[in-house]
């Protein structure tokens, strides 16, 4: 699917925020119904550490906000997604520019959806990689999502207040 001028100015903005700005990624497609987002991490004077491959903490930096704001773009304003937990594991050191492509099916969208009715919230992991141009994976990573529907938690802090006026 091509880019939305709506995902278009997404990708602009996101690429200019400071926090994302800083870790030196690039997002550089974000699909017009957000089912993908491709992003870019170039080795340069930003993202080298000490040994001159990228930084670490340049190659989670890139990665982190993207399942979150993807998640939270297609499922809607009547839930919620948060950052649960995320590992790294570092495969080789990153001697070149590094990508990553992050994907939602719809079927993986619809199966969280009917959870969500169901259950109110969840809790799901995601694998990330981080490659090279020929494939080859540098970093690995797991991200866990908390998602929850807002009435749920409406539910949840009402009846955590009615129990905390009752004392």
């Amino acid at each position: 699917m091509s880019e939305s001028l709506k995902t278009r100015l997404l990708r602009f903005a996101f690429n200019f925020y400071p926090c994302y700005r800083r870790t030196g990624a690039r997002i550089i497609y974000a699909a017009g119904d957000y089912s993908e987002v491709r992003v870019k991490l170039p080795l340069n004077w930003k993202t080298r550490g000490y040994w001159g491959t990228t930084f670490g903490g340049s190659m989670y930096g890139a990665i982190d906000p993207i399942l979150l704001v993807m998640l939270a773009r297609r499922l809607g304003p009547h839930y919620i997604v948060w950052d649960k937990a995320a590992t790294i594991e570092f495969r080789k050191p990153g001697r070149s520019t590094l990508y990553a492509r992050f994907r939602i099916e719809e079927a993986e969208l619809a199966e969280l959806r009917r959870l969500l009715e169901r259950d109110g919230k969840l809790e799901r992991t995601w694998q990330v990689e981080l490659t090279d141009a020929a494939g080859t994976v540098h970093a690995a990573f797991t991200k866990t999502l908390h998602l929850r529907r807002r009435d749920a938690a409406a539910k949840t802090a009402g009846s955590a207040a009615a129990l905390a006026a009752a004392r």
